[in-house]
């Protein structure tokens, strides 16, 4: 068999006269900048969130950028990141001007470890950006404590976890904005790229619609300066015809990770991902650990299974951010994940069939 790790043509067929429908309708009235499917996706994505407002953005690496810049936050200023996440989370601070500043995670969830961030914290820090990493939203209670008592802003890297939810709050909505991606292999993907930024501070909202259209509210005048970074309408159209879905899809990655985890228990050294309260992970990505990592993928990859690395190298030992002085060593969970992690194919439409060869593929190797 060939297991693609997503299949984004099985989800397409099976919504493809509502996206049709849509696309045509952008075509059909020619408005394709900041259209009404844009503004429709905005309070519609932000009401399913949980949040006041919803600001479309180019990319999920725009809207952490702009969110950043929305809190003045620039040159000489301090972020704190994890430091095992994709570099984007990184790159958002660093295109703002600011410095990130990673913290080690927790080897059992992979996310930022609350019991490390207040270490990091310098007269320079400004915000704190956790990351829902894999799709497992953060208990951020004690994130916010920290910020309280240190008068920080939280930031929500929300770009893998649309729809998860903690105690009755999904996330993008406990920090004072959450940055979400639409990269078309996100559980709600477009057809391009395509972001977004919630937020329940009005004035933040007005900021950030100004700061996407350069600097401009009204047409020709630019108090700020501002950037081209806008979610484009047809990419709006197809996330309308998606969210209604995105509940369904959620369920049925959560169903296939509990498949995969009670097939695979027990099989080698694997250490399998936590499947925590119902709803607060949606799998946008279902990962293991093992010492073998290296030989693993090989030998998924060579019998039809297209496993991949999310992510091989931690924020601090990448080349782009050599100058913040960090060696190796200096972030040893991030570090030890990074050699041992390996990510099977996960995505709404996979059936028992194909989780059954892979599964197959993990006992013949070890």
């Amino acid at each position: 068999m060939k297991i693609p790790f997503v299949d984004l043509q099985a989800q397409y067929k099976s919504i493809r006269q509502d996206v049709l429908k849509g696309v045509e309708a952008v075509f059909d009235k020619c408005n394709f900048v900041l259209g009404d499917e844009v503004a429709k996706f905005e309070a519609d994505f932000a009401r399913y969130c949980g949040s006041d407002h919803g600001v479309g953005v180019a990319n999920g690496t725009d809207a952490l950028h702009l969110a950043v810049r929305a809190l003045g936050i620039g040159a000489g200023d301090e972020v704190l990141v994890p430091a095992n996440t994709f570099i984007a989370t990184a790159l958002g601070v660093t295109f703002a001007g600011a410095k990130p500043i990673p913290v080690d995670v927790d080897a059992s969830t992979f996310l930022m470890n609350p019991m490390l961030i207040e270490k990091a914290i310098t007269p320079r820090t400004k915000a704190i950006m956790p990351v829902h990493l894999y799709g497992r939203m953060m208990d951020l209670d004690p994130v916010l404590e920290i910020a309280r008592k240190h008068k920080l802003a939280v930031i929500e890297d929300t770009a893998q976890a649309h729809g998860a939810e903690l105690r009755g709050k999904r996330a993008g909505t406990r920090g004072v904005m959450g940055c979400f991606s639409f990269y078309p292999g996100k559980n709600l993907g477009c057809y391009g790229d395509g972001g977004l930024i919630t937020t329940n501070d009005a004035e933040l909202k007005e900021k950030l619609e100004a700061l996407r259209n350069y600097g401009s509210k009204k047409k020709y005048h630019h108090p700020i300066v501002g950037y081209n970074s806008r979610l484009d309408t047809v990419q709006a159209a197809v996330l309308n015809a998606k969210l209604p879905h995105l509940n369904a899809w959620s369920a049925a990655r959560a169903s296939a990770a509990v498949k995969y985890n009670k097939a695979i228990e027990g099989i080698g050294d694997l250490i399998l991902p936590q499947i925590p309260d119902k709803g607060s992970h949606v799998f946008h990505l279902y990962v293991l650990r093992t010492k073998k990592r290296d030989a693993l993928l090989a030998h998924l990859n060579a019998n039809g299974v297209q496993a991949g690395i999310h992510y091989p190298t931690p924020i601090h030992l990448h080349g782009a951010y050599a100058d913040l002085g960090y060696r190796k060593g200096s972030f040893p969970v991030s570090e030890q994940l990074c050699d041992e992690i390996v990510s099977l194919p996960m995505f709404p439409e996979i059936s028992d069939e194909q989780i059954h060869y892979v599964v197959g593929q993990l006992k013949g190797f070890f």
